[in-house]
């Protein structure tokens, strides 16, 4: 694939989601209030933060909800 034909594609995805809005899929739970989410379209990631909104899935972010998964699976089974 050349790099004039990815970057169309890619720009196609991007205006097709800004006109008409992302199609979000939940890729991974965390816990109760947190989970993961991706756009089905232009492949956008997504997570909760503290506030409940949603934010940009940065590499700190996903190692902090790695972090989350281990304390919820200890706090779940120590129950």
């Amino acid at each position: 694939m050349k790099i004039i034909e990815f970057k169309e594609k890619f720009l196609t995805k991007k205006i097709f989601c800004s006109l008409l809005g992302h199609k979000f899929i939940v890729t991974r739970i965390i816990t109760d209030h947190f989970k993961e989410f991706k756009c089905t379209v232009c492949e956008l990631e997504l997570t909760n933060d503290d506030k409940g909104q949603k934010t940009f899935l940065t590499p700190e972010l996903k190692e902090i909800n790695e972090t989350l998964i281990g304390f919820h699976n200890k706090k779940v089974h120590l129950v």
